[in-house]
């Protein structure tokens, strides 16, 4: 679900080979002719129709768009799921935990959002959680996610060409991956049948502020860029994921360092 986005072309791209994977698209000529992609509008569609044709026995959600038809169709992937016994993995996001702000967060910590976006993917987390044995899920929580052309690096590197203010948050204090790392990570747990909640972040923590700068060093623009400076808060405050109790192997990690390098060929 959602196998056009940027997350979802990762995952589709590597899986196919492997699989005989399927995605859903909203917008692009591109996968109309293409038979393993499969139209699917959030705000319209009902996901049985795509569940019903498919069969599948594995169900990744990277959808995005409309947040009360996201609600409706992963409600709808619940119910289908209990009927049919698939298993589920749901790409979350580190958000589910803004309201906290004074620590890094863990898999098993309490959720709580403050924002309509960390509310939405609570919702939807709740529904796996709540109503699926544990072995039938993976509830996935990202961090901010670059890459070679990631729509992060795309919009930065835009802002600076045409002489725009970047948004910088001094006091936060996060952690972040690549596409390529979390299909890889994705790949591992299908392969291995590892199930419940994930944390797929960096293993270090670093300043959105000096992400930015090391991001933007690597691009190797000669223009200077602006930056507007957003306190939220007069301390740090955190918004990562690490993982403590469902960790997976160490070739599969990445640091900040690893996701500059990853992020700046475009």
């Amino acid at each position: 679900m959602g196998a056009s986005g940027f997350l979802g072309g990762a995952l589709y791209k590597e899986l196919h080979r492997y699989y005989d994977t399927y995605g859903t698209y909203h917008t692009g000529r591109i996968y109309s002719d293409n038979q393993h992609f499969i139209h699917f509008d959030v705000a319209q569609d009902s996901i049985y129709e795509v569940l019903n044709q498919v069969r599948p026995t594995v169900v990744i959600s990277a959808l995005r768009g409309d947040f009360e038809g996201q609600v409706e169709a992963h409600e709808d992937l619940c119910d289908y799921a209990q009927r049919t016994g698939i298993y589920v993995i749901y790409l979350s996001s580190a958000n589910v935990f803004d309201a906290f702000v004074n620590y890094p967060s863990y898999e098993y910590d309490k959720t709580l959002s403050e924002s309509k976006y960390g509310k939405l993917k609570i919702r939807c987390e709740n529904f796996f959680l709540n109503y699926l044995p544990e072995e039938q899920y993976a509830i996935i929580r990202l961090p901010m996610v670059f890459g070679m052309n990631s729509p992060r690096v795309r919009a930065i590197k835009n802002a600076i060409l045409l002489q725009e203010q970047i948004e910088v948050f001094p006091h936060l204090i996060m952690n972040t991956t690549t596409d390529r790392k979390l299909a890889q990570q994705i790949h591992f747990i299908i392969n291995r049948s590892r199930f419940g909640i994930f944390h797929l972040g960096s293993n270090d923590l670093i300043h959105h502020q000096e992400f930015i700068n090391e991001i933007i060093a690597k691009l190797d623009i000669k223009v200077k860029p602006q930056f507007k400076l957003v306190y939220t808060s007069n301390f740090d405050r955190y918004l990562a994921v690490l993982p403590k109790d469902n960790k997976l192997p160490k070739h599969l990690s990445i640091t900040n360092e690893e996701v500059v390098a990853e992020s700046q060929a475009y």
